[in-house]
């Protein structure tokens, strides 16, 4: 195996390819998070969040601004029709881009309260839109700007009516989420209080039935580091951040491998040709690496 694959558990070896390199698609951005694919415009979108940008990266072109600024763009997904959805830390809102590039406000309230600064967010193939919202965008003026938290970290769950609803509140710091392929379980990332020196970190996993969450529990704790963003594959794998690079974990909880990139990874985003490119935010520089799965996160 190559320096950069770091095999845990034989059934790791089938998950990687010992011939593909780890390349650098980009380097000297402040703070990389977000990453969505595009396939049916070949391009991935990701925030340089301090430098408050998205950035657009193709194989023909390269890595351009895509937006600027972008009101500190954090987390992305994309709905049914093909949209994006993004978490703003500076609107403390949750956004919709459509299709001709106008922006719609989706959330910024709950019970007349201002969101905190929405962080990373899923949308289930019923439309649902499930987002965290952890203080992290109001402590510091480098991803946002500071401001009084309204409301405690919360998860919330945005249906296709508008109405806005609690998934869970037991959160210290909501982080990033994704859905097993099947949408039967979404895994939450509690990275914990900001500047606090025992903070709660650990990934979760929740039954998901009928739109609400049930028998939440610690599905895996990551070391060195934390879990920041997520993402699962079609076998229902998942692939964490880590301060090391991205770990992989099976369905049972148990580490298997890791992708090392000698940097701290904010998240990660399958796409490419069958999904099966994983593309990494390593702390200021965009990675992407072939993988031998495919990830699970549609459209």
């Amino acid at each position: 195996m190559p320096d950069w694959i770091e095999q845990l558990d034989p059934r790791f070896a089938s998950c990687v390819l010992p011939n593909a390199p780890l390349l650098t698609l980009g380097e000297g951005y402040a703070w990389l998070e977000g990453p969505v694919w595009f396939a049916d415009a070949n391009q991935l979108l990701v925030s340089d969040l301090p430098n408050n940008r998205i950035l657009r990266w193709t194989e023909d072109s390269g890595v351009s601004v895509f937006r600027q600024p972008s009101n500190f763009a954090n987390g992305h997904s994309r709905d049914r029709q093909g949209r994006l959805i993004g978490c703003s830390h500076r609107g403390r809102c949750v956004t919709r881009t459509e299709l001709d590039g106008s922006v719609t406000v989706l959330a910024d309230r709950f019970r007349g309260k201002r969101l905190n600064g929405p962080n990373d967010v899923v949308v289930a193939s019923d439309g649902s839109i499930w987002f965290s919202d952890p203080h992290y965008g109001g402590n510091t003026d480098y991803e946002g700007g500071k401001h009084a938290a309204e409301l405690p970290p919360t998860l919330y769950r945005l249906d296709s009516d508008g109405s806005l609803a609690v998934a869970a509140d037991d959160f210290t710091g909501p982080n990033g989420l994704c859905f097993s392929p099947d949408e039967r379980l979404l895994y939450v990332a509690e990275s914990g209080a900001q500047f606090v020196e025992h903070p709660t970190r650990h990934i979760r996993v929740f039954n998901v039935a009928d739109g609400r969450l049930h028998d939440g529990r610690v599905f895996h704790e990551i070391s060195p580091g934390f879990a920041d963003g997520l993402r699962c594959d079609q076998d229902g794998r998942v692939w964490s951040s880590a301060a090391d690079g991205v770990h992989c974990i099976e369905p049972n909880g148990i580490l298997i491998g890791k992708i090392l990139t000698g940097s701290t990874v904010a998240n990660l985003a399958f796409g490419g040709r069958n999904r099966c490119r994983m593309f990494i935010c390593a702390s200021h520089r965009l990675l992407a690496i072939y993988t031998n799965v495919r990830g699970a996160q549609m459209p």
